[in-house]
C-alpha cells in the first residue's frame, strides 16, 4: 500500500472516530439531564480561572520545548519560542494527524540545521518524563503516595549530589543539568494539567479530592500516547472510563468535565490563533510543505500538549 493511501486511510479513520465520539457525546448529553444541570451551575469566574490556567499551560509547554532543545544544545529566544509553541499547538490540534511535532522538527532543521533524528530523540526523552510522571499519578491509588514521595526524594537527592564540588564538573560534561531542567518543566506541565482537571471536576461534582484528580490526570495524559484524534477526543474519555475503579469519578462527571475541558481548549486555540495572526507567525515560521510531509515525526504532543 502506498504512503498516500495509508495517509488517506488514517485521515478517514480519524474522521470516523471523531464523528462517532461527538455522536456519543450528543446522545449522552441529551439522555442524561443531570449532566446539563451540572454544567448550568458552573459560575463564570470558574471558567475564567480555567482559561487563565490553560494560558499558563501554554507557557509551561514553551518551557518544556525550550528544555527539549537544550538537550540538542540549541536555544531560541523568548519571542521565537512563543511563536513556535503557539503555532505548532494550533497545527497539532486542527492539522492532519497531529502534525505539530513534525512542523517543529522541520522548522528547526531548515533554520538551524538541527537533524530530525536528534530532535526526535530529545522529544522521546521528554515523552519518557511525561509518561513516567503521568504513570505515577495513575498508580498512586495502588502504590500509595509514600512511593511517589520516595521517588521524589531520590530525584532531589540525585540533584543535590550532582551539585557537590567533586561531582559537578563531571555532571557538567554530561549536561545533566539540562535533563533536570526538562524533568522539572515536564512535572510543572503535568501539575498544571492536574490543577485544571481538579477545578473542572469540582465545578460539576463538588467534593472531588486531590488524590482523585491526580489519578484522573494520569489516565487522561496516558491516553495521548495512543491517540490519533485532535486532543485525544474519544480516546481520553475511554481511558477515564476504563480506569474508573482507580479514580472513582462517575461517568456523568467525566462527561460533564470533558465537555467543559473541550470547550475551554477550543477557546484557547482561538486565542492562540488570534495571537498568530497578530504577530504574523505564519510568515515568520515558514517551512516547505513537501518537506513537512516527508519528515513527519511520530512524536508528540499538548501535552502535551492536549
Amino acid at each position: 500500500m502506498s504512503g498516500m493511501k495509508r495517509t488517506l486511510l488514517r485521515q478517514v479513520a480519524v474522521v470516523l472516530i471523531l464523528i462517532a465520539t461527538i455522536s456519543a457525546f450528543v446522545y449522552y448529553f441529551a439522555t442524561h439531564p443531570e449532566v446539563r444541570q451540572q454544567l448550568a451551575q458552573i459560575p463564570p469566574f470558574t471558567l475564567l480561572v480555567l482559561l487563565l490556567l490553560y494560558l499558563l499551560s501554554v507557557l509551561v509547554l514553551g518551557l518544556t520545548f525550550n528544555a527539549t532543545l537544550r538537550l540538542c544544545r540549541l536555544s531560541l529566544n523568548i519571542s521565537e519560542t512563543a511563536l513556535l509553541t503557539a503555532y505548532s499547538s494550533v497545527i497539532n490540534f486542527f492539522g492532519p494527524l497531529q502534525s505539530g511535532p513534525a512542523f517543529r522538527a522541520v522548522y528547526l532543521k531548515q533554520k538551524y540545521r538541527l537533524s530530525v533524528t536528534q530532535y526526535s530523540l530529545a522529544t522521546i526523552v521528554y515523552y519518557i518524563f511525561f509518561g513516567t510522571f503521568s504513570g505515577l499519578f495513575l498508580l498512586s491509588g495502588i502504590l500509595g503516595w509514600w512511593l511517589i514521595a520516595l521517588i521524589g526524594g531520590l530525584l532531589i537527592g540525585a540533584y543535590l549530589i550532582s551539585r557537590h564540588p567533586k561531582v559537578a564538573p563531571r555532571v557538567k560534561l554530561l549536561a545533566l543539568g539540562n535533563w533536570y531542567y526538562l524533568a522539572a518543566a515536564t512535572l510543572a506541565q503535568v501539575l498544571v494539567v492536574a490543577l485544571i482537571y481538579y477545578i473542572e471536576l469540582n465545578s460539576v461534582s463538588p467534593g472531588i479530592e486531590v488524590s482523585q484528580a491526580l489519578i484522573y490526570t494520569g489516565a487522561a495524559n496516558l491516553a495521548l500516547f495512543v491517540s490519533i484524534t485532535p486532543g485525544a477526543i474519544g480516546f481520553r474519555e475511554a481511558f477515564l472510563l476504563f480506569t474508573q475503579n482507580l479514580h472513582n469519578v462517575d461517568a456523568s462527571t467525566i462527561v460533564a468535565a470533558s465537555i467543559i475541558d473541550r470547550a475551554m481548549y477550543i477557546v484557547l486555540m482561538l486565542i492562540l490563533g488570534l495571537f498568530i495572526i497578530a504577530t504574523h507567525a505564519k510568515k515568520k515560521l515558514v517551512v516547505k510543505d513537501e518537506v513537512l510531509e516527508d519528515k513527519r515525526v511520530d512524536t508528540d504532543n499538548h501535552t502535551g500538549s492536549k
